[in-house]
């Protein structure tokens, strides 16, 4: 890689952004950056575009989750490389990646040049990297504004989380895969192409694997406070100890698509970023994004639903599939 097209988020983090624009240009020496800086009027997914349209080598990105997102969906099935230097609060796209998120080591990372092929996603027609939250999640990333964000870091998601958990519902969802329908009562669903041990209610199976072809929807299903805070504390040991969740509230599947309905129709949150609410369609997209990571290995997660409330399971014929 000769060159390299450089997407730098002055307002990301609470670090000082001149100093890491100097360090990242400092680290990257070998190659040549043609550095864009986002703006209120100009963000990483309208830079992305730009860069694709210059046909360049490389694209790298150093901001938060949101920048690092937007830049990514832009280039989901283009081939052209991505380069990860996170600076966020949560950091949840380098660290579902695998990606340091030292600002030497990440670039050691892109110097290195080791590429993987990852699948990405799409819902509702909008590109998706990590996942969709559908209910608490949602709720609880809404909650966490940016004052907040900027205040307490990843705090502020738990805090978010425990006010939530005030106004905790239940909600009937189905869920339609390529041979099952479900219907079920639950609290939060997630579909997670790629998430970090920090997304918790994305832990059903634990490990997820970035390039297998399918998603991974985690089903929450407490009945009631006490149940909810136990439920996630199980999710973050399954996250902490690589061990798929063994609760009755907590159930996992795996697809290639997932349609899903909410009675009633319950809040949203896609790679970060609310947009609106179910029903949701969210498809897989196989080796749909290339990036620069460190070499990993990774096992497959396993399925499980039995023990959750008023489960309701009816398999289908493949070729009925989404078949209105």
């Amino acid at each position: 890689m000769r060159s390299a097209f450089l997407i730098f988020n002055p307002v990301a983090g609470q670090g000082n952004p001149e100093q890491d624009l100097e360090t990242i240009k400092s680290l990257l020496s070998d190659i040549k950056l043609d550095i864009h800086l986002t703006t209120p009027d100009l963000d990483a997914d309208h830079l992305a575009q730009q860069a694709i349209a210059q046909g360049v080598d490389a694209v790298i990105a150093s901001g938060g989750d949101g920048t690092l997102s937007a830049a990514a969906t832009a280039l989901v099935g283009t081939e052209i490389p991505l380069g990860v230097i996170a600076r966020g609060t949560a950091n949840a796209f380098a660290n579902a990646m695998g990606i340091p998120v030292a600002i030497d080591a990440a670039c050691e990372t892109i110097l290195k040049g080791h590429t993987k092929i990852v699948d990405a996603a799409f819902c509702n027609g909008k590109p998706m990297v990590l996942l969709a939250g559908v209910g608490f999640e949602a709720e609880t990333v809404e909650r966490a504004d940016r004052e907040s964000k900027n205040r307490f870091g990843m705090l502020a998601y738990v805090l978010a989380g425990l006010q939530q958990l005030r106004n905790l519902e239940q909600f009937e969802t189905e869920i339609e895969t390529e041979d099952k329908i479900i219907s079920v009562t639950a609290s939060a669903l997630t579909v997670a192409n790629a998430a970090p041990a920090t997304s918790v209610l994305a832990q059903g199976p634990s490990g997820l694997v970035v390039d297998d072809g399918l998603l991974d929807l985690t089903i929450v299903a407490p009945a009631n406070k006490a149940g909810a805070i136990a439920a996630t504390y199980h999710l973050l040991q399954s996250a902490l100890s690589g061990t798929p969740a063994d609760r009755n509230d907590i159930g996992y599947l795996r697809a290639k698509r997932f349609k899903i309905t909410t009675t009633p129709p319950q809040k949203v949150v896609l790679d970060g970023e609310m947009i609106g609410t179910t029903p949701i369609d969210i498809e897989c997209i196989p080796g749909g994004l290339t990036i620069f990571v460190p070499s990993v290995e990774e096992e497959a997660p396993i399925e499980k639903l039995e023990g959750l409330p008023d489960l309701i399971i009816e398999t289908k014929e493949s070729t009925e599939f989404f078949e209105s």
